[in-house]
């Protein structure tokens, strides 16, 4: 490898791993028109695995928006990300694939909630897909699949794996 494609490699991680932490904030933000400009105009999203929906980026976004109002807190962790670049119409690395481990703690709104500091009491844990398109705007989502594996409701201990 040369240094140029050795620097254009280390460039796409830091731009993929920057859309996969806009993703995050989006939704912890409820940032709702910026999580739809992280996609590709064919985006989708599937998080049925947590008892969501699938759909196009735009419906999925506003089933969001209407989901999360129960959570005045929401952060998400995402780690242990696994990178892979693939190839569109023989152009090496135009796609990408990203595993990418998520905690995602979360704390229930209470009527007058000001979204202040709290403890979280719904936290949630498991695994994301997210299929990659490098565009002309530089790289989108074109796939996230949520693939839920725990989760810990208030009061209780923590359920059951789920696959």
């Amino acid at each position: 490898m040369t240094q140029r494609v050795e620097l254009a490699a280390v460039m796409d991680r830091l731009a993929v791993d920057g859309l996969i932490t806009d993703y995050a904030v989006a939704v912890d933000d409820g940032d709702w028109p910026a999580y739809r400009g992280l996609f590709t105009s064919d985006g989708r999203a599937d998080y049925r695995s947590a008892g969501g929906i699938e759909g196009d980026a735009r419906h999925v976004a506003t089933w969001l928006a209407e989901s999360m109002r129960v959570f005045a807190m929401r952060q998400h962790l995402i780690v242990n990300r696994r990178l892979r670049f693939g190839v569109l119409n023989q152009d090496t690395g135009d796609t990408a694939q990203v595993q990418a481990d998520y905690v995602n703690p979360m704390r229930l709104a209470e009527e007058g909630d000001g979204a202040g500091p709290g403890t979280p009491d719904f936290v949630c844990g498991g695994r994301y897909d997210f299929g990659l398109l490098r565009t002309e705007d530089g790289w989108r989502l074109r796939e996230v699949v949520v693939r839920e594996k725990w989760r810990r409701l208030p009061g209780r201990a923590p359920a059951s794996v789920i696959n």
